[in-house]
């Protein structure tokens, strides 16, 4: 069972006051707080050994070297990848995505066909928009119903020979459905599609195994999960990594450059191009190492009871509306109040010290499909309480009652 109150100890923001009012964070699925012990690695990086890493003879840059490689181990170990050059760092989920979806440039033909949800953040929408404009392949939506789920008898409708990839994400930003990945990447495969699985939701809350996944691309950000941002990873099956292309040109991509011609680096450093995020890296294993020592399970079962007090108690207050009520979810609640505008809800409530997001949530086609502007979205961690939801419950309640 996870102790709150010691966890909370961890996070020096948490004990902020916003506008006369202690601080209730709820904007999680934007991006986690970072608890000491991460950003105390990020301090030892730069007063200790800050130094560019690989070929470096030098105490500074081989100490720097060890401890991002490290790192990349512990994504492995953490994420179950087969090899630890399976694992890309990256800027984050968006970046990762884009090194496929550019990569793919080379390997569809006009008519192909690729399959995105009804339920992608625009960072999973526009790169796959991108690539069918230069290849000519056939974009295909697969469509959700009211509640948030995705119509997999649909799905296996759309799937045929002339499918080429499948995208999806674990987790909805904007919903907080939990997508049955198993059973997309397996119909997937059953016809010859990769999968890409955008995590980045998903792995604050779960702890997904890519060999048990059989997964063929997952991506995650390190600041959803307590790392710090501009840093994530993503994962390629070694087969797939290999036939794609470099996304980026530049120092340490390569193996030996002259005038004439130019050959690559082997996996990972075929995509790392550059000086990466050094410290990013690195924290980016603290802050699994912190949720490790946390446990998946108790951080899933804790956030679950939030979530099910959360609803119960908004549900109460009269002409409130949650969008997203799959029968599988998990830490986030969008929602509306009937002729008040989600803006206006969630300037009251930042005033009342409760940080919510508002407004689309990089989701628009969500948003259209249920034919409203936004939603206020709150969304919750392990370091979040029973009584920071009451505090929520009562803000919104005020918010409704300065508004009518």
């Amino acid at each position: 069972m996870i102790d709150v109150t010691k966890i909370r100890q961890d996070f020096p923001i948490l004990n902020r006051e916003v506008n006369g009012k202690p601080l209730v964070y709820l904007d999680n699925a934007a991006t986690s707080q970072t608890p000491q012990q991460v950003i105390d690695v990020i301090v030892d990086y730069y007063q200790n050994y800050n130094a560019n890493i690989h070929r470096g003879v030098h105490a500074l840059s081989q100490e720097a070297t060890d401890k991002y490689e490290v790192a990349r181990q512990k994504i492995q170990e953490h994420f179950n990848a087969k090899n630890s050059y399976e694992i890309i760092f990256t800027s984050g989920t968006t970046h990762s995505i884009n090194i496929v979806a550019n990569g793919f440039t080379t390997l569809l033909e006009k008519g192909d066909e690729i399959l995105v949800s009804a339920m992608e953040h625009h960072s999973n929408i526009v790169p796959w928009q991108m690539l069918a404009d230069r290849t000519g392949a056939v974009l295909k939506v697969i469509p959700m119903n009211f509640e948030g789920e995705l119509k997999m008898d649909v799905y296996e409708e759309l799937l045929s020979s002339k499918t080429k990839l499948v995208f999806c994400n674990h987790i909805s930003n904007a919903l907080g459905t939990i997508n049955p990945i198993e059973e997309i990447i397996e119909k997937a495969h059953a016809v010859g599609a990769a999968v890409l699985i955008d995590g980045a939701q998903a792995a604050p809350h779960v702890k997904a195994d890519m060999q048990q996944l059989d997964v063929d691309f997952y991506t995650v950000s390190a600041h959803k999960m307590c790392g710090p941002t501009g840093e994530g990873m993503l994962y390629g099956k070694e087969e797939w990594l290999n036939k794609l292309p470099p996304y980026q040109g530049g120092g340490e991509m390569i193996a030996e450059v002259t005038f004439e011609k130019t050959t690559y680096a082997d996996l990972p450093h075929k995509f790392e191009a550059g000086t990466p995020n050094i410290c990013g890296g690195i924290a980016f294993g603290a802050a699994l190492d912190y949720m490790n020592a946390i446990g998946f399970e108790a951080i899933a079962e804790y956030e679950h009871k939030l979530l099910e007090y959360a609803t119960q108690e908004l549900l109460k207050i009269e002409g409130l509306k949650i969008y997203g009520t799959a029968k599988n979810k998990t830490s986030v609640i969008s929602f509306n109040i009937e002729g008040l505008h989600p803006y206006d809800i969630g300037s009251i409530l930042d005033k009342l010290g409760v940080a919510v997001r508002t407004g689309h949530h990089c989701a628009q086609p969500i948003m259209d499909f249920y034919k409203i502007p936004g939603t206020v979205r709150a969304s919750f961690s392990f370091y979040n309480t029973m009584s920071e939801v009451d505090v929520l419950v009562a803000a919104v309640i005020r918010a409704k009652g300065m508004l009518e």
